[in-house]
């Protein structure tokens, strides 16, 4: 059984190298970085890691997850979307609340609990920020989307999720009426600094290119 830690350490890598059945690599600094220690810190968990063989590892050498190590990453990643998903449609949580809270009920160790909680909920395939639900088999819905700021002038689009999961910026955007499944029509782009003029039910508003690069959508 691991402990919350090294469930922490393993659902780091995995957002790090991918989550869709990549095989990317992480460095140790940025694992730190991640996860807010330091790289000593880091390559102290990484040793206990490799010893369980749940990632391959050299001292200086890059990183990533073993097949068991993946399988485990995403069942954490299952669980805390499933519990994101809940407190957002159950109990009335706004979607800038639920993450922190679900940081901590993903380590519930019930497996009959995660299932049950996902029949309950009607088996989603999305959590409240747009991410794609893993199912009981690891298994992910496979989205064609792009961001905000590659998207056409005069093309209309529809929000599907959102990159930046912090408090603030989802608070941000919903105050200027962007959310999951918010129509949107680009209106313009301008070449100075890359921000966008948007029109959302029949509002325009105005977003920087950091904004734009961290909401997902697909044209309607």
């Amino acid at each position: 059984m691991l402990s919350d830690t090294e469930e922490n350490y393993l659902k780091a890598l995995l957002r790090i190298t991918g989550e869709q059945g990549d095989t990317g690599e992480a460095g140790t600094n940025q694992l730190a970085g991640r996860l807010n220690v330091r790289p000593a810190t880091a390559t102290d968990m990484l040793k206990k890691l490799k010893e369980k063989q749940l990632v391959n590892y050299e001292k200086y050498g890059k990183i990533s997850l073993t097949d068991t190590g993946r399988d485990l990453a995403v069942a954490i990643v299952r669980k805390h979307r499933l519990w994101e998903t809940f407190l957002f449609e159950k109990l009335g949580f706004s979607w800038d609340e639920v993450h922190d809270i679900a940081e901590q009920l993903e380590h519930i160790k019930s497996e009959k609990l995660v299932e049950q909680l996902d029949k309950f909920l009607g088996y989603p395939q999305f959590d409240p920020h747009g991410d794609a639900i893993p199912t009981a088999d690891g298994a992910y819905v496979s989205e064609v989307r792009l961001t905000l700021s590659e998207a056409n002038t005069g093309n209309r689009y529809i929000i599907v999720a959102v990159r930046d999961n912090s408090p603030a910026f989802l608070q941000y955007v919903s105050q200027i009426g962007i959310g999951i499944h918010s129509e949107v029509t680009v209106l313009q782009q301008y070449a100075f600094d890359q921000s966008m003029a948007l029109e959302i039910d029949g509002t325009k508003i105005n977003i920087s290119e950091k904004v734009a690069q961290n909401i997902y959508c697909k044209p309607l």
